[in-house]
């Protein structure tokens, strides 16, 4: 069955991690490192759900972190469908991608949130990263939706190899959310509390691998 392996991989990476609740926001990484991390909202679509699950991690990481969080919207960027380029650096950007490619350039992570279209991300989010090179040894957190009752669970999979084809690495706990819908409400709030717990060990796990990942580039 297709996509075995990268579930069986995912699990397995998941037996060899300890038990999530260990690391708290306080640790001594998040007390000596403060990063940029880029949440990526990758719905092109104007009344995005997904888009809720963005902003209430941003309003969840700002305030039990002291690192730098922002929305990147594919919504606010109107790349062309088809690649004109890699933007090598800042300087070689065009004009008005210039503040964008500031915030690729100086992210330390990302976290990319996506629908599922047709068993994948969105086309949107791909060509983003597109623009852009590589993004070596960056941490990265998967979070998928969608208003049915798998979440966008393929999707998870698609992401797990484009990250790696990005160099990146992802942080093999992943969160996948169905009913979307009734979890966030249009100004991302949680209305569904029994959640949190995901959210929680999500980011924990994330922050765990973002922060140690950048402790290595800054020794």
């Amino acid at each position: 069955m297709p996509g075995l392996g990268v579930i069986s991989l995912s699990l397995y990476c998941l037996s060899l991690l300890p038990d999530p609740n260990l690391y708290k926001f306080t640790c001594n990484y998040s007390e000596r490192i403060k990063m940029n991390i880029e949440i990526v909202s990758g719905s092109p679509r104007q009344e995005s759900v997904t888009f809720r699950i963005a902003l209430f991690l941003q309003k969840y990481l700002q305030e039990n972190t002291q690192h730098n969080i922002n929305i990147l919207d594919v919504r606010q960027w109107n790349f062309p469908t088809l690649q004109e380029e890699v933007y090598s650096s800042v300087n070689n950007t065009p004009e008005h991608y210039k503040p964008l490619a500031g915030r690729m350039f100086e992210s330390n992570a990302f976290i990319i949130v996506t629908p599922e279209y047709n068993g994948s991300y969105t086309p949107s989010m791909k060509d983003l990263f597109d623009h852009f090179p590589k993004q070596m040894h960056k941490a990265f957190g998967i979070v998928t939706a969608s208003t049915g009752s798998l979440g966008g669970i393929r999707a998870s999979q698609q992401l797990q190899l484009l990250i790696c084809a990005l160099f990146g690495i992802p942080s093999p706990y992943m969160l996948v959310t169905p009913h979307a819908d009734k979890k966030f409400d249009k100004d991302g709030t949680l209305i569904d509390p029994a959640f949190l717990n995901m959210v929680h060990n999500f980011v924990s796990e994330f922050l765990w691998l973002a922060e140690r990942l950048q402790q290595n580039v800054l020794n």
